[in-house]
């Protein structure tokens, strides 16, 4: 998604500078080619040194007489596929409010056509201050996208709203942005994800070995390709994805009510969630007491959600098994009249709940089966919704 992508980081002068490195970094192991602008003021917080070591090309500056580019800023703005202040502080938020460009960096972002991230980094009373606010809110009239600040502690030692969003969230954002017009664009795509929970009591439940990361990875994956995202998630401790709508469920039959409700006018559905075959026939409204050397629980089956959930779209499901997988599978697929499924074996210790990784196999309601090698479930991802956009494409 940054492969090849020429993003203009500009850096002012925070003492959040230092955090500029890391996502310098990060964007380049990406694969994109990262052209750093640096207030002056910057420069006495990190070196340019350290930039050009992490990315591999020279700090820009249009005084710069051995400079390569030319009208420096012009050059960068015509090239950038976006651009990224972080850190921004108010002085830089309030020279673009008032269209100053007396730098590069400001000349720079007043000369492009590329879409512009700030993501702000002062004390909490700047950036709550109203006129603060109010520039924030003439640069997001004039199209910007602002990351953050976060809640947290600051330099002063105060704790407020005013880190500096962190790098996955900012690099979150750049994704999304770049992918507007990605081969999922202007799709809706729901994705379940994490095992479902059925009470027996207020503090016991009967759920699985679900991670959700299969889920996220598939939520994150569809937006990054330009689609909107409603990810209906089960507990889980992953941290929500920035850029998604998530759903916040608990049982199956939440579950199976959001559902409903996220398909309508939905591409397609797909359901990675590990939902709990059974539930207590009834929860007991107080803790049951440790009284009794047994305890004996009714259970009723859950709702089938593949199966009940109907509309125009399409229908992808996960089958986990610990044997006969491919048979168990096809099976799954016909009795949930899905269009893909995807299948792996739970008892490969790469391949099972909560691991990192995955290998699975994809079938189609054609019969045709797609055995993938192991990969990282953001790989794997990729892989299914390469499947949906083709099916999609000949809806």
């Amino acid at each position: 998604m940054l492969a090849d992508k020429t993003v203009i980081l500009g850096i002012t002068g925070s003492i959040a500078a230092y955090k500029a490195a890391d996502l310098a970094s990060k964007l380049t192991q990406a694969g994109a080619r990262v052209e750093v602008v640096m207030t002056k003021s910057a420069t006495r917080f990190i070196t340019p040194l350290t930039f050009r070591s992490l990315t591999g090309r020279r700090p820009v500056d249009m005084f710069d007489p051995d400079s390569e580019l030319g009208i420096g800023h012009i050059t960068l703005a015509e090239a950038a596929d976006i651009v990224v202040i972080a850190p921004a502080t108010a002085n830089i938020i309030a020279k673009l409010a008032a269209g100053i460009s007396d730098d590069t960096l400001t000349c720079t972002v007043l000369a492009t056509r590329a879409p512009t991230i700030i993501a702000p980094a002062m004390h909490d009373s700047m950036f709550h201050n109203p006129i603060t606010q109010d520039n924030l809110t003439k640069l997001k009239a004039r199209g910007f996208t602002i990351v953050g600040p976060e809640q947290g502690r600051l330099a002063s030692g105060d704790v407020g709203m005013g880190r500096l969003a962190t790098t996955e969230k900012i690099i979150n954002i750049i994704s999304n942005l770049l992918e507007r017009n990605g081969d999922l664009a202007s799709k809706h795509i729901v994705v379940t994800a994490g095992g479902t929970q059925e009470p027996i009591d207020p503090v016991r439940y009967i759920g699985n070995r679900a991670s959700g990361k299969m889920g996220y990875a598939l939520a994150k994956a569809a937006r990054d390709r330009g689609a909107e995202v409603k990810l209906i998630t089960a507990p889980t401790p992953l941290p929500e994805p920035v850029g998604i709508e998530a759903i916040h469920i608990r049982t199956a039959a939440q579950m199976k009510q959001a559902v409903a409700e996220a398909v309508i006018g939905a591409d397609a559905l797909i359901m990675a969630a590990a939902v709990a075959d059974y539930q207590p026939k009834s929860t007991a409204k107080a803790k049951i007491k440790k009284t009794s050397p047994t305890l004996a629980l009714e259970l009723v089956r859950t709702p089938d959600i593949l199966t009940e959930v109907t509309g125009n779209f399409l229908k992808v499901g996960f089958a986990a098994e610990s044997h006969d997988v491919i048979t168990n599978a096809r099976e799954k697929l016909e009795k949930k009249h899905l269009d893909l499924i995807v299948a792996n074996d739970i008892t490969d210790r790469d391949s099972g709940f909560g691991s990192d990784t995955n290998k699975v196999t994809i079938i189609d309601k054609q019969g045709n089966i797609d055995s993938l090698p192991l990969l990282t479930k953001r790989e794997v991802a990729d892989k299914i919704l390469d499947r949906v956009v083709e099916l999609l494409a000949k809806r």
